[in-house]
């Protein structure tokens, strides 16, 4: 019998799944991924069996998955709704010794109520559908595991990006608008704490803890030491683009009145100080250290959009409200 691990990957081509698949195309792993279709932003190493299926439709699921009757491990990295999870645990009871949820550290209560936060702080998600419906996730695997014995695990990453993504709610008409000598607008003040992640780190870290019987039952932060403000991380973004930051400081209520879609995000979420104790993955991992700092990050992200002129893409509207904000 061999002994080689067997995963499945629900996702594959995304920021933090596809960066997981290749971290795991090198290793004595028999690694299978589901999705609905290719990204040639992030093609799949040819060693990967690649199944095509839109995860939420059993009958297609049943199918596709129909060859294996047990994974030593599945990963959701495209989980959002807590009937996406209910499927999974009627699906994968009986058939994997770890079922792992890409969940969110923006489950955690904003403002929070001390820092750093860890893995037994306080969640609570109000009007951001997204944490919350993640939050929902969370709470029905931890239901599946004290009531059933579902082998569910939680892992919360912070921001995470990959050179495809400008990780500002603006993405690329920030950097735009600074190489043709106007300002972006930044929520608050600029110095409140954020957490970026490059998917290489998130990845290198995950794909060594698939498996661990110590997680079991747990939830756990990946995320990145490094500290960062919002100024901070939008002069990196314009230094990469090789001009200085000009910055135009508003609240996030002024913000979110112009552009009501990145209101919410920001008060629910970006305006507040958020750190991260990684403690317990330094403990499960005691080597790992996360080896892209932001600086580093931002010149590949500028690299990658400045190497086809298609990438470059604009919003217009947004464009044209961060000219009525900074006026």
């Amino acid at each position: 019998m061999s002994s080689t691990m067997r995963v499945l990957f629900l996702g594959g081509t995304g920021v933090l799944s596809a960066a997981c698949v290749s971290d795991l195309a090198g290793q004595d792993i028999e690694l299978t991924i589901v999705t609905r279709g290719g990204d040639t932003r992030r093609p799949v190493p040819p060693q990967v069996r690649h199944l095509q299926a839109d995860v939420h439709d059993a009958a297609a699921m049943d199918a596709a998955l129909a060859e294996t009757e047990h994974f030593d491990v599945v990963v959701n990295f495209i989980g959002y709704h807590p009937d996406d999870v209910a499927a999974d645990v009627a699906r994968f009871t009986g058939r994997t010794g770890q079922y792992v949820f890409i969940s969110t550290g923006s489950v955690y209560a904003r403002p929070a109520p001390r820092l750093p936060v860890d893995e037994s702080s306080a969640r609570r998600a109000a009007d951001f559908d997204y944490p919350r419906l993640k939050l929902e996730c969370e709470d029905a695997l931890e239901r599946a595991y004290h009531r059933d014995g579902f082998p569910a695990v939680i892992v919360r990453p912070a921001h995470v990006y990959d050179e495809t993504v400008v990780p500002l709610l603006a993405g690329w008409t920030a950097i735009d608008r600074w190489r043709r000598g106007l300002p972006t607008v930044v929520h608050g003040d600029g110095t409140s704490l954020w957490n970026l992640m490059h998917a290489r780190d998130f990845a290198h870290a995950l794909t060594r803890l698939l498996g661990d019987d110590r997680l079991t039952g747990e939830s756990l932060h990946i995320t990145s030491d490094e500290l960062l403000t919002w100024d901070g991380i939008h002069t990196a973004l314009a230094r990469a683009a090789g001009v200085e930051p000009l910055l135009v400081h508003r609240s996030s209520e002024d913000i979110g009145r112009e552009i009501p879609w990145m209101g919410t995000v920001l008060t629910e979420d970006f305006r507040h100080s958020l750190i991260y104790d990684n403690s317990k993955l330094h403990r499960l991992l005691p080597q790992f250290t996360p080896g892209t700092p932001f600086r580093r990050g931002a010149v590949g992200i500028v690299d990658w959009f400045d190497g086809d002129p298609g990438r470059r893409r604009t919003d217009k509207e947004l464009d044209a409200a961060f000219d009525r904000l900074a006026g």
